[in-house]
């Protein structure tokens, strides 16, 4: 029950706030875990020996798993309490960290990494619906979800930086026991400076529901996937209309349960659904504008990875200042309009990444890489601020899970679209008399990616490798210019969209600490 109140909301205490600093590490580390293996790839194909098709999955089932399960991790929160599902979640993914670190096959990995992603989707979304119960005033909270924020830009700046000084010393196995001490950390700091909270009225859970949920959600992940890939293929499409049936009847049956898994009224608060909206087309944009960025400072400029990370370091510390700006901001400026802003500035920024080349040097890169990601860092922070006030505490689980399963389908949806504008745009633009003088085989792989054109390029005499290189990185500057500005005109208009459909919106009021479970508040 939501009691309005005229009462100041209770202020966060310092076990709060470190509090607040735990759930940060687990973020942190919940974002390392995405980039360090990455680096670890080409030793991990060397001893275990992986087929293509057993590659792919060792790097893609982890996310695959992460998105599929958000939604039942989040409700299961609400149910049987987010710091313990944090710890269950916390004490697996250490757990499941080891035996990955010692896989001795391809499927052993595979089975492990699949596992680490179950645990991982009990992170994001326990971590979220914590902070709405942990900071009950609307300013500190929003300070609280900066801090959030910041801590996966953290994650993902550090993570490749780490990642590869490990991998300089030790054995592959190595990138994956980095999570292991700071899970133990989490274990110790979690149960003294973390409160409990669940929904004592929550029913049980739907397992039917649960499943259906996975399936819907791994259909559309996979077939977007296989578009960025192969295009829009006959799996690809087969795949996500899979996805679309499960998730239709995903949705018939909450309306027949009376504990549905997703409560479908959270989607009839006020500036939920358009805030959700928002939040998962801006990681689209933000995948569009930086997909072929890394492939461009090294396969067009000739950087070296550990280069390469170091130029991305400028926009992650952006999105680190603008994400902690923000809660100063909004005390000045309506969030409405902090946000269109955002969106507005992250356009300018991506019509500027459309002017590099190879001429260019690294500034215009800096610059519009540090503007969106000062633009986006209101946007995604004032989102989550939105979805997770917009409803009752004790749905804050699930709307937390929903939160981060947009963020994820964003994220495989921009991948699929700008990746397909890319290629397509790549092959076509790339002459076809460039290779007259190229054998049958090696024009096939030049032709299909940048990174296959740079490989046989090296292989071939100067007199014709080097128009071949030219060439290739020609069209595929062409696929960037073209990404960026769709993303620009993306985000313009979606900054114009969150103008008209959140105007006025307001997180809903806030509830007495009596209107919780009692044991959860007297726990804190």
């Amino acid at each position: 029950m939501t009691i309005e109140t005229d009462a100041a909301p209770q202020k966060a205490t310092r076990r709060e706030w470190i509090g607040l600093a735990v759930i940060a590490i687990a973020c942190v580390l919940y974002v390392m875990d995405l980039t360090v293996l990455h680096l670890a790839i080409p030793e991990i194909s060397e001893d275990l020996q992986p087929s293509s098709t057993q590659l792919l999955w060792i790097i893609d089932i982890y996310g695959f798993m992460v998105a599929g399960s958000l939604i039942t991790m989040g409700t299961l929160g609400d149910r049987i309490g987010r710091r313990r599902l944090l710890m269950i979640g916390a004490a697996a993914f250490g757990a499941t960290s080891i035996l990955a670190a010692f896989s001795r096959t391809p499927e052993m990995l595979i089975a492990s990494r699949a596992l680490l992603g179950l645990s991982g989707a009990t992170l994001a979304p326990s971590t979220l619906s914590l902070i709405r119960n942990m900071f009950l005033d609307p300013a500190e909270r929003t300070r609280a979800i900066a801090v959030w924020i910041t801590s996966f830009s953290v994650g993902a700046a550090i993570g490749p930086l780490l990642g590869g000084l490990v991998l300089e010393f030790f054995w592959w196995g190595a990138a994956f026991l980095i999570s292991v001490p700071v899970m133990a950390l989490l274990l110790i700091l979690g149960p003294r400076f973390l409160p409990e909270f669940r929904d004592p009225n929550a029913g049980r859970l739907d397992l039917t529901s649960a499943a259906l949920s996975l399936a819907a959600i791994l259909s559309v992940v996979f077939g977007l996937k296989q578009v960025a890939q192969d295009g829009f293929g006959v799996v690809a499409l087969a795949a996500i209309a899979v996805g679309a049936v499960f998730g239709l009847v995903f949705v018939r049956r909450q309306r027949t349960l009376s504990h549905p898994l997703i409560d479908l009224g959270l989607f009839r608060a006020p500036g939920f659904t358009p805030s959700l909206a928002i939040y998962g087309i801006g990681i689209v944009f933000v995948f569009g504008g930086f997909l072929f960025l890394p492939q461009f400072l090294q396969l067009v400029l000739g950087l070296t990875p550990l280069q390469a990370g170091l130029w991305t370091l400028p926009w992650a510390l952006a999105f680190v200042v603008g994400s902690q700006l923000t809660p100063r901001l909004v005390r000045r400026f309506r969030a409405v309009h902090l946000m269109a802003v955002g969106l507005a500035l992250a356009g300018l920024a991506f019509a500027i990444l459309t002017r590099i080349d190879e001429s260019t040097g690294f500034a215009i890169f800096v610059i519009g890489t540090v503007m969106f990601s000062l633009g986006l860092a209101p946007v995604f922070t004032l989102t989550n601020d939105l979805i997770i006030g917009s409803v009752a505490p004790e749905r804050a689980g699930a709307a937390a899970g929903l939160s981060e399963t947009s963020a994820e389908l964003g994220g495989a949806l921009g991948i699929a679209f700008f990746g397909s504008i890319g290629v397509a745009i790549y092959r076509g633009a790339i002459a076809d008399g460039i290779f007259a003088t190229v054998p049958a085989e090696a024009s096939e792989a030049a032709r299909d990616t940048l990174g296959g054109a740079v490989e046989v390029a090296g292989d071939l005499p100067a007199q014709v490798g080097v128009p071949l290189l030219d060439a290739a990185r020609d069209a595929f500057i062409q696929g960037v210019h073209v990404s960026a500005w769709i993303a620009a005109i993306g985000a313009v208009a979606l900054a114009f969209v969150t103008l008209r459909t959140l105007r006025g919106v307001r997180p809903s009021p806030e509830v007495e600490a009596e209107d919780l479970e009692p044991e959860s508040v007297l726990s804190q």
